[in-house]
């Protein structure tokens, strides 16, 4: 992967210091967005449009910008690459939130079948680049990946600083709908950004992003209309730009958007925008970063307490191993693909998942490779571990127990509905985990025999109970799901007690359990933090923390340790509450991204890790 990653910016940095060599005045080229492959409609209009633009000898090129699924299937994505195969001009892709959040191959699938999640290519005067702008697989704002940050790193720094001129494009317009917008923006303010183009809105909007001229454009789904529409841009003169709407064998409307292709001189402005704030950090200055480290790639999972060491993995393909005492890198394993799911150790082992569906079992001391299975499906969810058997779930409708001795297979149930994502839970002899199907699973952990299924009654999967990380207590199991609701179920029969909307506390998929387990906690996507009884005959609401974190959607786990509630946000910040009072007792940003998981190994003692790559050490600021 790296190899081909290395070759292809070689050609692109070849291609862009003949570009000059090669100007073209005017041109023209399509632009198709939010396709939504999967949807009812989708795959006539995506091909009404193919037919379109193939039939139009005045079109250069195609760039689709994004959701190009409903649901980020591997069957979404076969069929969209059918249709766009048949396109007669060079097309280039990036994914969107719809392709990467419900992902059941974590993303893998959409590089295996459109090749990248990037592109970078030259046509006459100006290079165009396209990224992944995520969420990856957890939901909360768009994040352009971390590689894709470092890919463009590169790219940029060989680019001349007037020559050639840059159109950006992103499934998100550059603002703070994305996380990290300002990681794309101020890297390419310091060349000749020209124009931004993106999708998402699924309406023609003309606007700029800090002094970028910027266009959204409509989806490519007819929605109340006969048929479908797409863009065509046409570049006249080397000067100006517009973009006219046309609806697929029907008509091309006048130009709704015209911008003047210009060097805005960004690197001499005197002009400042908001960027992520971290003086929060300076207001609670008994908590401090031990140590940090920066990958080079999205962390999409928790961590493993070692004693020693703390292990994680990242969406580069590596399992990897830091001492606890100085956050050095002690072994990394290479797997070959994205990885999403949180390691978990037992004796002195590591297991973990990576999403083609490879499960290992290392060495913790050493990272040597003890057995690998093959799961023959993907995987994105965690492993479990329980007296000696290692709980599997995937991707394909497979659930598998196998030996933590030898990996060697006990059973497998072949009938699950929907792909899993969670960290599934063993409770009294059950595994219990809810799929993106609208169901929720006990299996029983002797046998794999499935004991009950409870469904939500929902058509729609994405209210599916799916992201949450399920709790149980007193015979009874606990959930939180998109349909901004809390569940109680029976543990013996899966029968519902009660599902409830907590007094219009919307709550989303972040929820955890009091380490007296009194309390199930949630995060409500207004920022509150509550306490439901756990042993009340309704969702009873018996405690709220004193301040609320904002608008927040992260699926995170809340954890309890030492009196003191931890939970982590969207926007990269780790707040501290404490149980008795409900105070906030500190605060510290990490980054300006959203947090996987929090996992206190004291009150005093914190391991974080970000989506954007941050793994941290959280611990008491040193007196002086």
């Amino acid at each position: 992967m790296m190899k081909r990653i290395i070759w292809s910016l070689a050609l692109i940095f070849t291609t862009i210091s003949l570009f000059s060599q090669n100007r073209v005045g005017d041109f023209q080229f399509a632009l198709i967005t939010d396709t939504h492959i999967g949807g009812s409609t989708a795959a006539e209009d995506l091909r009404n449009t193919v037919k379109d633009i193939n039939a139009n000898d005045s079109l250069s090129f195609v760039i689709i910008s994004g959701d190009v699924t409903e649901f980020g299937s591997d069957a979404e994505f076969l069929l969209a690459r059918q249709i766009l195969d048949s396109l007669n001009k060079p097309w280039y892709i990036i994914p969107g939130n719809h392709d990467t959040k419900w992902s059941e191959s974590g993303g893998n699938s959409f590089r295996k079948v459109f090749g990248a999640e990037t592109f970078a290519f030259t046509h006459g005067s100006f290079l165009f680049i396209g990224t992944n702008s995520g969420p990856n697989m957890r939901m909360g704002p768009g994040q352009i990946p971390r590689e894709n940050v470092v890919w463009l790193d590169s790219l940029i720094k060989n680019t001349g600083n007037n020559e050639p001129r840059i159109v950006y494009i992103n499934h998100y317009p550059q603002n703070e709908e994305l996380n990290n917008w300002y990681e794309a923006i101020d890297r390419l303010k310091t060349r000749n950004i020209q124009l931004t183009l993106c999708g998402h809105g699924h309406v023609n909007k003309q606007f700029a992003n800090e002094g970028i001229p910027s266009l959204m454009c409509r989806s490519n789904l007819r929605a109340r209309e006969e048929v479908g529409a797409y863009n065509i841009m046409h570049v006249i003169g080397d000067t100006i730009f517009t973009a006219s709407v046309r609806y697929s064998s029907v008509k091309t409307l006048s130009p709704w958007a015209s911008v003047n292709m210009q060097n805005h001189l960004f690197s001499e402005e005197k002009n400042t925008y908001p960027r992520p704030d971290f003086s929060v950090n300076k207001e609670y200055p008994g908590v401090r970063e031990v140590w940090r480290v920066q990958e080079k790639s999205d962390v999409g999972c928790g961590l493993a307490n070692a004693k020693r060491l703390v292990i994680t993995s990242n969406t580069d393909g590596y399992i990897k191993a830091y001492r606890v005492k100085d956050g050095n890198l002690k072994w990394q394993y290479p797997t070959r693909a994205k990885i999403y799911g949180t390691p978990i150790v037992s004796g002195s082992r590591v297991i973990e998942t990576a999403s083609d569906g490879k499960v290992y079992a290392l060495s913790i001391r050493t990272g040597r490779n003890l057995w690998t299975f093959d799961a023959q499906q993907r995987i994105v969810a965690s492993p479990v571990i329980d007296e000696g058997q290692v709980f599997i779930t995937g991707s394909g409708g497979k659930c598998y127990s196998l030996s933590l001795n030898d990996g060697k297979v006990l059973w497998c149930n072949n009938e699950i509905k929907g792909f899993v994502e969670t960290i599934p839970l063993v409770y009294k002899g059950m595994l219990l985990f809810g799929t993106w199907d609208n169901r929720f699973y006990a299996l029983d952990i002797k046998s794999g025999r499935t004991l009950w299924i409870w469904q939500n009654g929902y058509s729609n999967r994405m209210l599916s109970p799916a992201a949450c990380v399920p709790v149980a207590v007193n015979n009874r199991i606990f959930i939180v799901a998109p349909d901004r609701k809390m569940a109680c179920l029976d543990a013996g029969s899966g029968k519902l007690i009660w599902h409830s909307d907590l007094q219009g506390n919307t709550v989303r998929e972040s929820m955890g359990i009091s380490e007296d387990s009194t309390l199930i906690y949630a995060k409500t996507m207004d920022g509150n933090i509550i306490g439901i009884s756990a042993s009340a005959m309704e969702g009873k609401i018996d405690w709220k923390a004193e301040g609320n974190i904002g608008y927040d959607i992260a699926p995170s786990v809340i954890k309890e340790r030492d009196g003191l509630i931890f939970v982590a946000s969207d926007k990269g910040f780790v707040y501290a509450f404490e149980r008795k009072t409900g105070k906030l007792t500190w605060v510290h940003r990490i980054s300006s991204c959203l947090i996987n998981q929090v996992l206190p190994v004291t009150g005093k003692k914190v391991y974080c890790t970000t989506m954007d790559g941050v793994i941290t050490l959280l611990g008491q600021a040193k007196k002086h």
